[in-house]
């Protein structure tokens, strides 16, 4: 359907213009209720929508959007495990792989048969690892696993890796390799012992070419440093859905854990490729990160849509990109150990939805998803903050802090907070000429004031949101991330996508593997338009 055509889209427009005049003090100004009405809570989560340029006619118009685009039933066919990803003929189930109990979605169709007897076999990996009972090729006991993967079989299990270092097993190191480029592979061996190091191989097809070229590199050192091929078995573990591939890589066939091709990669991390997320937490912090996404599941399968995170905080997005033609949408943790959530979000939002073409395949008539960016907060403050507060340019953000610190030093906590709100208050509020001459006249005046003055006036009216974290805790990640991920999909039902392929990215391999024999033998370079031809003519003299 074209969603733009439907009565609740018409009804939006109509009332965006006459919201749009509207500046967010005055949103507040009238209404002192504000903060309670346009805020929500979940289980150690609080989502603080209130600085959004909408009140609660927005919402409730937003709301009656899912009714037309059929959200409900379009939850339900996913849950219940029907092919909803079409163009690949696949169900969409990363939801089992977090869920307690059998059967799911249904008796006739239990994956979790699959699922619970996978996720204990993880657990009893790790534990030997982490208890020091695995032992390599030459007697001693693994110390360092590095996973080797890309994608969501990288950025996902980083993420968290890094979000829960303060609860990591202190004498193991955990490293992730994703990245042709040998300079990080290379300085990483250099740091190695052969003797006590573990890589897990993530690849769904294990033809990845990013993922083997790196987990051949791996292999040929671990070979050369101990002598003899055998020693692979001790040393590999793979993560894949062809375990004949892993087993011909040199890799026992007891250390290849299953992936299904129900699980799309960047909602994979809940599997067996979250296995070095397991060794460095625990089994134990990793069944709670799992519970944890179970309950924002069922939050987000039951609660009433205007009470709905997930919800909420997808249409807040639409209306910012379709309503207010906001282009981007700034990611802004205030917590160093959410470093790289922004870079996950990337891939889970953009991949998803960065997409023109619906599901019936045909042009969509609205835009669709924003360019995802974004950085540490604190040190955005002094980069790229100057143009979210005067740059004229509408970027909605998203704040994300903890209340608690996972690494506590006295007065840190508080300046950090204190930072995080400042920004969100600054760039919806702004400063008013009338203010901005009140402060200066303090210092100055005449032809001085007169010549400051533009500089310090800020327009404000940029919308934000802010998600409250208690602490960085597994259960709470668990839900922050299952609230992302079921954002995505609803944007994706109501933008009429299919948000669980990406032929984008499939191009882009099948150009790359024509054009790698090019680089080093000139007589392969065919077919190759002038400016490729020219950028690997000047290669090759440089490679020589």
């Amino acid at each position: 359907m074209n969603i733009t055509a439907t009565a609740a889209w018409k009804a939006i427009e109509a009332h965006r213009q006459s919201l749009s005049p509207v500046h967010l003090r005055e949103l507040f100004a009238r209404d002192p209720n504000r903060v309670a009405a346009l805020s929500l809570g979940f289980e150690g989560l609080l989502f603080d929508f209130s600085k959004q340029r909408m009140d609660s006619t927005t919402l409730a118009l937003l709301v009656e959007l899912t009714r037309e685009a059929g959200l409900a039933e379009a939850t339900t066919r996913m849950f219940g495990g029907e092919k909803i990803n079409v163009s690949e003929d696949r169900a969409v189930l990363h939801v089992a792989l977090r869920r307690s109990a059998a059967p799911f979605p249904s008796a006739d169709l239990d994956v979790m048969a699959e699922v619970l007897p996978t996720r204990q076999r993880m657990a009893a990996f790790a534990e030997k690892i982490r208890s020091g009972e695995a032992l390599g090729f030459t007697g001693m006991p693994i110390r360092t696993v590095v996973n080797i993967g890309i994608g969501g079989s990288d950025l996902g299990p980083k993420m968290l890796a890094y979000a829960l270092r303060s609860i990591s097993h202190p004498a193991l190191a955990v490293h992730y390799v994703s990245n042709l480029d040998s300079a990080q592979l290379a300085p990483l061996l250099q740091t190695l012992d052969p003797r006590t190091t573990l890589f897990l191989v993530a690849s769904k097809t294990f033809t990845t070419q990013e993922t083997m070229l790196n987990a051949q590199t791996a292999r040929d050192w671990l070979v050369a440093n101990l002598g003899d091929a055998a020693a692979v078995a001790r040393h590999f573990a793979a993560l894949t859905a062809k375990p004949e591939r892993a087993v011909d890589f040199g890799i026992n066939k007891e250390s290849v854990f299953p992936l299904w091709d129900w699980v799309g990669g960047r909602f994979s991390l809940w599997s067996a490729v979250g296995l070095a997320l397991m060794i460095a937490i625990g089994p134990h912090a990793y069944a709670e990160l799992l519970a944890g996404a179970e309950r924002m599941d069922e939050h987000f399968r039951t609660t009433p849509f205007e009470r709905n995170l997930p919800v909420v905080m997808a249409l807040i997005g639409i209306w910012n990109t379709d309503f207010l033609g906001a282009t981007t949408n700034a990611v802004l943790p205030y917590n160093e150990s959410l470093r790289y959530f922004p870079s996950f979000l990337q891939q889970l939002e953009m991949e998803s939805n960065g997409k023109s073409v619906g599901i019936d395949g045909q042009p969509v008539a609205q835009a669709t998803n924003p360019i995802v960016w974004g950085e540490l907060g604190n040190n955005g403050q002094h980069a790229f903050f100057q143009l979210l507060h005067q740059g004229g340019r509408l970027v909605p953000c998203d704040f994300i802090a903890a209340a608690r610190s996972d690494f506590p030093l006295p007065g840190h906590q508080e300046a950090l907070l204190a930072n995080c709100f400042a920004q969100s208050a600054a760039l919806a509020f702004g400063k008013t000429e009338d203010e901005a001459r009140s402060e200066l006249s303090r210092s100055m005046s005449g032809a001085a004031l007169a010549a400051l003055l533009p500089h310090k006036v800020f327009a404000g009216n940029q919308p934000s949101s802010t998600l409250m974290l208690s602490r960085l805790d597994p259960q709470t990640l668990g839900a922050l991330v299952a609230l992302y991920e079921h954002k995505v999909f609803v944007q994706g039902i109501i933008w009429g996508l299919n948000s669980f392929d990406q032929w984008g990215v499939e191009l882009g391999k099948a150009v790359a593997s024509s054009i790698l024999p090019a680089v080093s033998d000139a007589r392969l370079a065919t077919k190759l338009d002038a400016s490729t031809q020219g950028l690997l003519d000047f290669t090759r003299q440089h490679l020589a």
